[in-house]
């Protein structure tokens, strides 16, 4: 038998409907935030919940994850600008345009170079202004599903329930690894 806190939980996170009409609906529907017979909004279930947390975790992981990939091709574009402008204009340069290796001077190389690169830094600070919205948007998927994770620190909720602040710890929340 399940103890009395998890057992609340399962309960206030099952797909029953809500919507309280006699006779009407009193079966669990298989949508998850929608009932079929009456088209109530009901809650969403615990899988649910953390199937939304990691999939806006992986949305973030995917962002940042390409965010310092440019940042290695800007170094890269850096590298070949500084080693580009110590060199005499009229010498021959080999760029990769395409797949293709395509012969060219060093006067004709250096703009488009540069140019790259400016498009490169503004691409890095779209996407961490997204990586930051992203990570707002994560937390506050955390604070409304009440979501911790493993490993983190329970001393502090543990402290203001021991001092007697009056204040109840909500049993209602999900634990994600």
């Amino acid at each position: 038998m399940l103890g009395r806190p998890k057992q609340e939980l399962l309960q206030s996170l099952s797909f029953t409907c809500k919507c309280k009409l006699p006779g009407r609906c009193s079966s669990s529907s298989p949508s998850p935030f929608l009932c079929n017979k009456c088209l109530v909004l009901t809650k969403p279930s615990c899988k649910m919940v953390i199937a939304g947390f990691n999939r806006l975790r992986q949305e973030q992981r995917g962002l940042a994850s390409k965010a310092a990939e440019l940042e290695m091709e800007l170094n890269e574009h850096s590298l070949v600008i500084d080693t580009l402008k110590e060199v005499d204009e009229t010498r021959k340069c080999y760029r990769m345009v395409g797949g293709v290796l395509v012969e060219r001077t060093v006067k004709e190389v250096l703009p488009a170079l540069e140019n790259n690169k400016e498009q490169i830094q503004k691409i890095i600070e779209t996407l961490t202004q997204q990586l930051q919205a992203k990570g707002k948007e994560l937390n506050e998927f955390r604070e409304k599903h009440n979501i911790r994770l493993m490993g983190e620190d329970e001393k502090p909720a543990a402290k203001e329930n021991s001092e007697g602040a009056g204040a109840k710890a909500s049993s209602a929340g999900v634990l994600v690894s």
